[in-house]
């Protein structure tokens, strides 16, 4: 063979080489990825081949799924009171794709987790169907009702309900919400309806407020403070004065904290200055008690921490860089201090624990189509913000605030209700209504078997007429009745 000829031969040789590789290498090294990659159309195709498992509440499913007739997508996603559940839920669509536990859990909902393969196995061999498993809520569906009702007349808000003594989530809720069957399908109007709800930036009904945005937290962070006091040896007992002078100028300005109002702060007790919530009071301990100590508090709290429930929290923030002044303001819930109404349920369940703090979760079970349990959640210990002692003196701090303070809409026969209210600073230099909060926290004779945070963020009410006890309390007052009720 002449040099020429040869050459060619080689050359030809090594493609034929370098084809084989790559054969090789996309069959049995990338055969996997390319198999579950987003845009591969024929794994789009199996995800709706058949009905979605479901996503349960009180032992019922609150999803379905219904047959698309014409489309090689046989099957779409369905949910009863859709805007309720989104928060929870999340949506499933066939052109968007999915969110919080739709996708979180899209494994077994379609059955294709690798903890069913042996499931799949015995379908495949005895000739079943293929079906996707089940995802069991913690939630309450009365207290997730409750919420939701409560909110929708007051405009943008959100409430957070926990298990104090499991860390379960007992309701989730969020307005304005909507309707994730709008989009479920493959329809160029589903998606515009989707896109709709994605420009509307003024009212963004897709954000998860329980979860994903953070505000202020004003006042209701002074229970944070006051166990920050009392953890710290700042004070003993919630009954001796604290030493508050009122006026109290903060340190190195010419500055007055204000109260809202003529209140008796004036070396006011802890108990007393919660009651009628005095900023002198708290400010002047996040200042005394300085930024590292107030810091730490918050910490063991859940804050400066993502939360994983299993759908992702924003981190609720607490300053770490602060002067003198800037902790003051901090400690009563201002300056750049922010919490998550799921935070702040935290805050209120690991108090009415007697401050153990479980951590916070809302799937209870993953099972397979025949209901075998694939995988369960036992419940967690997350932190101890405070003594069993200090505890009980701030329960009783909070519920007098219930009893006869700023909290008194919370108020339910028969039960012993602890609560903190608060009305927080929106907007530059305070230029729009301000966030209502209300935390709380209901006890029966068997124990407290829920904690609540409702946060109102941009009510029609007049400006004057917002505050946590009057907007907030109220919603968190029927999340704890219905609770207590369903508990029964």
């Amino acid at each position: 063979m002449n040099k020429p000829l040869r050459r060619i031969a080689i050359f030809c040789g090594l493609l034929v080489l370098a084809l084989l590789a790559r054969d090789n290498w996309l069959q049995y090294v990338q055969a996997d990825t390319l198999a579950k990659h987003e845009k591969n159309r024929r794994v789009t195709i199996e995800r709706y081949s058949q009905p979605r498992g479901d996503i349960i509440v009180d032992g019922k499913p609150i999803t379905g799924s219904k047959a698309t007739p014409g489309s090689d997508l046989k099957y779409k996603r369905t949910w009863k009171n859709g805007p309720m559940w989104a928060p929870i839920t999340g949506y499933s669509s066939q052109r968007i794709g999915a969110t919080q536990l739709e996708s979180i859990d899209d494994g077994i909902l379609t059955g294709n987790d690798d903890r069913l393969f042996f499931r799949r196995t015995l379908d495949m061999l005895t000739g079943e169907k293929k079906e996707g498993g089940n995802v069991v809520t913690t939630l309450d569906s009365a207290a997730q009702k409750a919420a939701y009702d409560g909110l929708k007349s007051k405009g943008k808000g959100a409430v957070a309900a926990i298990d104090p003594s499991t860390g379960a989530i007992l309701a989730l809720a969020s307005t304005p919400s909507y309707d994730p069957g709008d989009f479920a399908g493959n329809t160029n109007e589903e998606a515009e309806k989707f896109l709709e709800l994605e420009k509307d930036k003024e009212n963004r009904p897709l954000v998860n407020r329980a979860l994903r945005e953070t505000y202020p937290p004003g006042s209701t962070f002074k229970v944070v403070t006051a166990a920050a006091a009392l953890e710290h040896g700042l004070y003993d007992g919630i009954d001796e004065k604290t030493d508050s002078p009122l006026p109290w100028t903060m340190p190195n300005t010419t500055t007055p904290l204000k109260n809202e109002g003529d209140l008796p702060c004036k070396n006011a007790s802890l108990r007393v200055a919660l009651q009628v919530s005095c900023n002198t009071v708290f400010g002047k301990i996040g200042s005394d008690l300085g930024k590292d100590k107030m810091l730490e508090t918050a910490k063991k709290f859940g804050f400066n921490e993502q939360q994983f429930v299993p759908v992702r929290s924003n981190a609720s923030h607490f300053p770490e860089d602060m002067d003198k002044p800037q902790t003051a303001l901090s400690s009563i819930g201002q300056f750049e201090t922010a919490a998550t109404p799921l935070q702040m349920a935290m805050v209120a369940s690991a108090i009415a624990n007697d401050g153990t703090l479980m951590e916070p979760y809302m799937v209870s079970e993953l099972q397979a189509r025949n209901l075998d349990v694939i995988e369960k959640h036992s419940p967690k210990e997350m932190s101890e913000p405070l003594s069993k002692e200090n505890a009980q003196k701030l329960q009783q701090m909070m519920e007098t605030v219930v009893e006869k303070g700023t909290g008194t809409n919370a108020q339910i026969p028969g039960v012993t209700v602890g609560g903190k209210t608060g009305t927080a600073q929106h907007g530059v230099a305070n230029s729009k209504n301000p966030y209502a909060w209300f935390i709380s926290y209901a006890k029966t004779d068997s124990g407290s078997p829920v904690a609540v945070a409702v946060v109102v963020e941009d009510s029609d009410a007049d400006r004057g007429d917002i505050s946590g006890g009057g907007l907030a309390a109220p919603i968190a007052k029927s999340v704890m009745e219905a609770v207590i009720k369903s508990k029964k």
